[in-house]
């Protein structure tokens, strides 16, 4: 039988800024543990928190994008537990005035418009991790105070699908306001993911179940597909009540989820106001500064290249899915270069070169907006054939030069004179009797076979068009 699922998500983004939220530790990612820490990470006595605008700034513009309501004042919190890699035995984050709540944001799914609700977002300090070895487990504080923001959503959401749409349009604001990296590599994002299921006529949710910490979007799509089975296949066999609240991890080993812990009721954090950092009102004037600072986001950009560059909906999506390859494009169309002519470059030659490696990224690729013009601008001004600027476009990452200095090393220089292309049309017509008498009996494709003798004498630097021309006019 089958169930309607209803989903929710705690999705945990680790943001960008130059030291961490509450301290002045870089806040930047290492390999080496315990590089960046100070005092106050560590809770040594004596250390008080002081809070980073920078992070204020971009969960307040978070907050904004997601539609949410904007407190009067900022203020934050204390949640107690007590767990090796939380040093103070307290979090400070935000429960009682969260930096955003009551939102919702439209993502696309299938091509259909759906309206995802936010519960709140909040911005807290992150915990150090815990490395888990053989016979020990270690702990890293560079991550204990790393600014995080958790984006609660309302339990909206019916299949993976919805939920990998809506986690993708998150991760693409987040890279677009450079909030965020969301590098999964880094651990800079994870989840919670709740789910339960209910038949299609009920009126209430069923038991929800929640997982813990799934650190990859794949991870979050497997996690929801097996809950979803695991809990419909208990339902059919008359098991319902072996469904209970309760709290599981996804193993990525067995692609299953795991009992963790029984949740009857909602943990007490015993959350009170944090009284080291006193609350401080949020202005019109920030609000509106940080609102004129928002920038183009994918959606936009999405809508710009279809509407204004005519792109189909299909490259744009290409396009607008990395911040930095659609920084690369616009780049290069703002230097004077056809956007569906550049679009073809960036989406083939680019990002098929990009994706021989994970080592390529666009930030190390030789080839820069400004060379990539260049090379375009010689194949609009007929300078090289299309052919030609492939040819170039290989050398150019071969040999680290510049399309004018492949073209000029290598005389790739398109023939223009219209003598000497006449001249090789007419060595290609007398070669040719059988070709032309066959174009003159419909069989047209003779024309491009004439054209491409044309090119093959001339090592294929004559102008293609003015050769097809001089044809033309000599067979007809």
């Amino acid at each position: 039988m089958a169930y309607k699922a209803v989903i929710g998500l705690e999705f945990h983004c680790e943001m960008k800024s130059h030291t961490k939220v509450f301290s002045n530790a870089i806040n930047g990612y290492s390999k080496l543990s315990n590089q960046y820490v100070r005092p106050l990470d560590m809770a040594f006595p004596g250390t008080l928190p002081v809070v980073n605008k920078t992070c204020v700034r971009k969960a307040i513009e978070m907050a904004m994008i997601l539609n949410c309501k904007i407190p009067e004042y900022m203020e934050f919190d204390r949640k107690h537990y007590f767990y090796p890699d939380l040093p103070k035995g307290y979090q400070i984050t935000q429960f009682f005035n969260p930096v955003g709540v009551d939102g919702k944001i439209e993502i696309e799914v299938g091509g259909e418009k759906k309206e995802i609700l936010i519960h709140d977002i909040h911005l807290e300090e992150d915990a150090a991790a815990l490395d888990h070895y053989y016979d020990t487990s270690n702990i890293d504080y560079n991550r204990a105070g790393v600014p995080l923001l958790e984006l609660v959503t309302e339990p909206c959401m019916h299949s993976s699908e919805e939920a990998l749409a809506f986690l993708e349009h998150v991760k693409s604001i987040y890279q677009y306001t450079d909030i965020s990296d969301c590098d999964t590599k880094k651990g800079q994002i994870r989840a919670d993911v709740n789910v339960s299921i209910m038949d299609e006529d009920a009126t209430e949710f069923g038991t929800k179940v929640e997982v813990k910490n799934v650190n990859s979007f794949d991870g979050i799509k497997q996690t929801i597909e097996y809950e979803i089975k695991r809990q419909s296949e208990l339902k059919d066999a008359g098991r319902y009540d072996e469904v209970i609240q309760e709290t599981r991890r996804w193993d990525e080993e067995t692609g299953t989820t795991i009992h963790m812990r029984n949740k009857a009721d909602a943990i007490d954090y015993k959350y009170f106001t944090e009284p080291n950092i006193p609350r401080y009102k949020i202005t019109k004037e920030l609000l509106d500064d940080i609102r004129n600072s928002i920038p183009e986001l994918a959606y936009e950009r999405r809508e710009k290249y279809v509407n204004e560059y005519k792109l189909s909906l299909y490259d744009a999506n290409v396009l607008v899915k990395s911040k930095k390859i659609s920084d690369y494009f616009e780049k290069v169309v703002n230097l004077g270069n056809d956007p569906k002519e550049t679009c073809n470059w960036v989406t083939t030659r680019v990002l098929g070169e990009l994706n021989k490696s994970e080592e390529n990224t666009i930030d190390n690729f030789f080839i820069t907006p400004e060379m990539l013009s260049e090379l375009i601008k010689l194949i609009t001004d007929k300078k090289i054939t299309n052919n030609q600027g492939k040819e170039v476009f290989a050398k150019m990452l071969e040999e680290e030069k510049t399309a004018s200095e492949i073209v000029k090393e290598y005389g790739m220089e398109v023939i223009e004179d219209d003598n000497l292309i006449e001249s090789l049309v007419n060595e290609v017509i007398s070669e040719n009797s059988q070709a032309i008498t066959d174009y003159k009996n419909g069989r047209t494709n003779m024309l491009d076979y004439m054209v491409g003798q044309v090119m093959k004498k001339s090592k294929g630097k004559a102008n293609p068009v003015s050769a097809k021309n001089t044809l033309l006019e000599k067979i007809k």
